[in-house]
This record gives C-alpha cells, sequence and structure tokens, in this order.
C-alpha cells in the first residue's frame, strides 16, 4: 500500500510525477488560492504525509485531527506557520528548504535595498503618470550605496550572501548574530558589532533573521529612533520582526530616509495597509525566492523530505 499524502496548493507536473512513484496524491489544484481550512482539517485525517506551504496554519488542533500523520513537509525556509512543539510531542516530523533559496533571496534584498534607495519605483510612476517635464537638479535624487555602510541583522546563509554583494559596492559590512562567526569575518572583511553601534551608524538595514518569540518586534520605535534620517530599512525575512505601526511612524515623519518591505506580519497584505500609502515604501508580495529555478528546487527538496520521512529515512533538513 502506498502511503497517503495530501499537498495544499498545486504543484508543478513533475514534482507531482515524483511524489506519485511512492505515494497516493490528492492535491488542492488551485494555484492562486489556499486551500479552505475546512478542507485540510478533513483531509488531514487520512494521510501520512503532509506537503504544505506557508500559506497554511499547522496548529495543534490540526495536527492532532492527523492521527496517521508521520511529517509535515513545509515548501519554505522558516516554518513558524507550523506548531513544531506541538508536532514533535505527537512524534510528527516537521521539515523545510533551506540552502537552495540563498542566492535567490540575497539577490531579491540587494535589488530591493537598491530600488528604494534610489527610488526607482517612485520615479517610474512619476514618468509613467506624465510628471517628467524637465529635468532639475534635485529631481529624484536618492541615497547612494557605493561606499556605505551596510547592517545586517542575522547572519545565516542569505546574510553571508548578502554581505558578498555588498563588496562588491564597496561597502562596509557590520552584522549583529546570536553568535559571532569569526572565520566569516575573516573571509568576507566585515565586523561584528552590538545591535545599537549596528543601528547608529548603518546607512542601509537589512533584516534577515528568523521568526521567533524573541525575535518579534525585534526592530520597533526605539530601534527605529536611533538610525539615521539618510538610513533604508529592508526586511526580506518575516513580518512581525518590524514593528509596522513604529515603522510607518518613523516613515512617514521622515525619521528615516525608506524601507524595503518583501513581508508583512499578515499575509497577504491588505491594499488599504497604511505602509503601502506611503511614497518611500518599495513593497513586494514576499517574493524572495521567486525565481523559477529556485522554486522549482525547493518544491522538489520538499518532496524529497516528505518521501524520506515515509520511507522510515531521517529527512535531510529535519528541523525537530
Amino acid at each position: 500500500m502506498k502511503p497517503k499524502i495530501y499537498i495544499t496548493r498545486k504543484l508543478p507536473d513533475p514534482i507531482v510525477t515524483r511524489l506519485a512513484e511512492v505515494c497516493e496524491i490528492k492535491m488542492w489544484e488551485k494555484e492562486e488560492e489556499p486551500v479552505p481550512r475546512e478542507i485540510l482539517e478533513k483531509e488531514i485525517q487520512d494521510v501520512e504525509g503532509l506537503y504544505c506551504l506557508l500559506t497554511e496554519r499547522i496548529d495543534k488542533p490540526l495536527l492532532n485531527m492527523g492521527t496517521k500523520l508521520k511529517i509535515v513537509s513545509n515548501m519554505a525556509v522558516g516554518y513558524n506557520n507550523i506548531d513544531v512543539a506541538a508536532a514533535t510531542e505527537k512524534g510528527i516530523m516537521v521539515t523545510n528548504t533551506p540552502g537552495v533559496l540563498t542566492e535567490t533571496t540575497a539577490d531579491l534584498t540587494f535589488a530591493l535595498l537598491m530600488a528604494t534607495s534610489r527610488r526607482l519605483v517612485e520615479a517610474s510612476h512619476y514618468l509613467r503618470e506624465g510628471k517628467w517635464k524637465t529635468w532639475s537638479p534635485m529631481q529624484l535624487t536618492g541615497q547612494d550605496i557605493y561606499g556605505a555602510t551596510l547592517g545586517i541583522f542575522g547572519l545565516g546563509r542569505i546574510g553571508e550572501a548578502l554581505a558578498k554583494r555588498a563588496k562588491g559596492f564597496d561597502m562596509k559590512v557590520y552584522y549583529h548574530n546570536r553568535s559571532r562567526k569569526v572565520e566569516v569575518e575573516e573571509v568576507l572583511g566585515i565586523k561584528y558589532v552590538d545591535k545599537e553601534k549596528l543601528l547608529r551608524e548603518s546607512d542601509f538595514i537589512c533584516v534577515l533573521m528568523p521568526f521567533t518569540p524573541e525575535t518579534k518586534n525585534y526592530i520597533g520605535a526605539a530601534e527605529l529612533s536611533l538610525m539615521k534620517q539618510s538610513a533604508v530599512l529592508v526586511n526580506t525575512a518575516r513580518g512581525g520582526i518590524v514593528d509596522e505601526e513604529a515603522l510607518y511612524d518613523a516613515l512617514k515623519n521622515g525619521d528615516i530616509w525608506g524601507a524595503g518591505i518583501d513581508v508583512f506580519e499578515e499575509e497577504p497584505v491588505k491594499t488599504n495597509h497604511p505602509l503601502l500609502s506611503l511614497p518611500n515604501v518599495v513593497a513586494l508580495p514576499h517574493i524572495g525566492s521567486a525565481s523559477v529555478n529556485t522554486r522549482l528546487k525547493m518544491a522538489l527538496l520538499a518532496a524529497e523530505n516528505l518521501l524520506q520521512g515515509l520511507q522510515g529515512e531521517t529527512p535531510k533538513h529535519l528541523v525537530n
């Protein structure tokens, strides 16, 4: 008998084919719409494996319904959508997909930094709306990137990849992390500093740490008040790490220059979100890993994690 699995979103055919070699599959067939909670609650009762996305809240009540469930494979690096403690208590494996999206997310982070600092989205709208009538000395001026100071919160794989890109722009790079990485400092020529120094001295601050109870609102009003008025904040990690109300106030009042945001505390974000009303915000719909090759690699890695768990192996990327 093939183990039964449920897939919470329509996947590319090659991934489904790979899973079907080993498993009996049921799948939510829509690409742009998350599976309704009531359907997920029904389907989880009869499967040994669950293949899910960040859009699904895999909480304790849902896990309790999965009496046959052995593994939850999350197609993402982050897994704050899953109650890992509850899964562990029930002996259910939880996996994620690190590594494959490192370079792509670092690309997007640096692109967001550049777009925000040079006001690219604002300038594009300015042109398309017919506002460009003449050239003037200070028209749509932004912030220089070359030779500036970059501060990185969270020096994991993506943080290191971002630092490499910054060195190509001759940037001075500071980082703050739970633990110091002396060997990385030596290789990349970057410097470990405390949180306050990073906030005070950086021209650009990129948030790349995981979301945990300890990092919730890690960047709030107090932290924003320490930043330069010319500083740019970029968050491509998780919403909730930056206090969105405090960020809105800082941006509206001119306390910092701008913000590039790929993640929000509640996703998908509503169009009336206050941050979307500000011209000095470049906002994206959580596309940090959104290249064709990377998303296919993520999907395949999540599939392999699932199959390893169901076949009695220890998945390569087990998080509990």
